[in-house]
């Protein structure tokens, strides 16, 4: 098949990337050329994916050329940007035998639908945010032949105007991210720190690192937290006057993932537990597939996405939000008082659970059978 992926202009995509989306779009893109497949990408030019055909709509990725450049109003230049973008695939899409959209947001690129035959595949990687769901189902539903994909069951069933076709899960790199046995006790949060407030003028803490920060003090265990910071401000008030030698923070305080995903994986595999404790029904959750490919139990809230992932009493634990830190912390207790081989086995299972599930190879070969399906009529 000739395949062309629609990328995001947000970032670029490259092996090393640490971003979700930009994550997803190498993977699918290195495992269909392995595939036999002809792949080009569109997106940003600084892009490099082995034995993949970059057709640049901008240099490079849009936050790291606002940075450089300063837009007085990033707003207009990203627009104009992605309109851009837009042209390009009404130009170039007849030229495919398969358009796979990716781009951020997913909706964009569907205005090609009425210029070009090429059947267009939308994977839809948004989160299920408060406010953004209801608009962005109808927004979808306004476009009939697109053949949308969701990354979980709960994100599909959110939808109720726009179509979904399938649902194909998130797929992770074990060799990348490899089991370790060998645990430290300490456990791990990642996620981001937002930038948008609340009404009252305190931060949307969205991924819920209140949350962890509040387990691990009535647990009184050792927790290691990272990742991107929108506004230093958040971090400022709400995490580092926690910090100490039992609370941790790990890299530098910037906008972009300091660790790199070498370091992602040591960290990962050296946890005893991962905490996941979003405030909003996640779409699926790539950082909990990662940590039980290496092996490590997860403790989590029983919303969104997460239970197809996580099963209780099994490859972690599970309690409900209502409980809050009560529910967290007797889990955290729980977990780490299972005899040694009682987690030797709950590891292993986390890992099982990625293997038969949630691999690279199981995500692209379900994206395979959609793009057949359209192909051939």
């Amino acid at each position: 098949m000739k395949i062309l992926l629609a990328s995001t202009i947000k970032r670029n995509v490259t092996k090393d990337t640490t971003y979700s989306r930009s994550k997803i779009v190498y993977q699918i893109a290195s495992a269909l050329v392995k595939r036999g497949h002809d792949v080009s990408l569109l997106g940003t030019a600084d892009s490099v994916i082995e034995g993949v055909k970059i057709i640049p709509v901008i240099d490079k990725g849009f936050i790291d050329k606002q940075r450089e450049e300063g837009y007085e109003n990033g707003y207009y230049v990203e627009t104009a940007y992605l309109v851009k973008f837009v042209k390009k695939l009404e130009e170039i899409g007849e030229q495919f035998d398969v358009i796979h959209n990716h781009s951020y947001p997913e909706f964009l690129n569907l205005f090609a639908n009425d210029k070009i035959e090429t059947p267009i595949v939308v994977t839809i990687h948004m989160s299920l945010t408060p406010g953004l769901m209801s608009i962005y189902d109808d927004v979808l539903g306004l476009f009939p032949k697109a053949h949308l994909v969701a990354i979980s069951n709960s994100q599909k069933e959110h939808f109720k105007k726009a179509k979904i076709e399938t649902v194909v899960y998130n797929g992770v790199d074990t060799v990348v991210f490899p089991f370790m046995s060998e645990k430290d006790d300490y456990l791990l949060w990642l996620g981001r720190l937002g930038q948008a407030k609340n009404p009252d003028g305190s931060y949307v803490d969205a991924k819920g690192v209140s949350w962890a920060i509040k387990t691990a003090i009535k647990t009184n265990k050792k927790l290691i937290l990272s990742g991107g910071v929108e506004d230093k401000e958040f971090f400022e008030k709400e995490v580092k006057p926690f910090l100490n030698d039992k609370i941790q923070w790990v890299g530098k305080v910037g906008k972009d993932q300091p660790l790199t995903t070498e370091q992602l994986a040591s960290y990962y595999g050296k946890a005893k537990a991962f905490l996941m404790t979003p405030n909003w029904d996640e779409a699926f959750g790539l950082v909990i597939t990662e940590a039980m490919s290496c092996g490590t139990p997860v403790i989590a809230f029983n919303t969104g996405s997460i239970p197809e992932i996580v099963e209780d009493g099994k490859t972690g634990y599970l309690s409900s939000f209502e409980n809050g830190v009560e529910g967290l912390a007797a889990n955290v207790e729980k977990l780490f008082n299972l005899s040694s081989e009682e987690y030797a086995n709950m590891s292993h299972n986390a890992r099982k659970k990625v293997e038969e599930n949630f691999t690279v190879d199981k995500m692209v070969e379900g994206y395979e059978a959609v793009y057949s399906k359209l192909i051939n009529g």
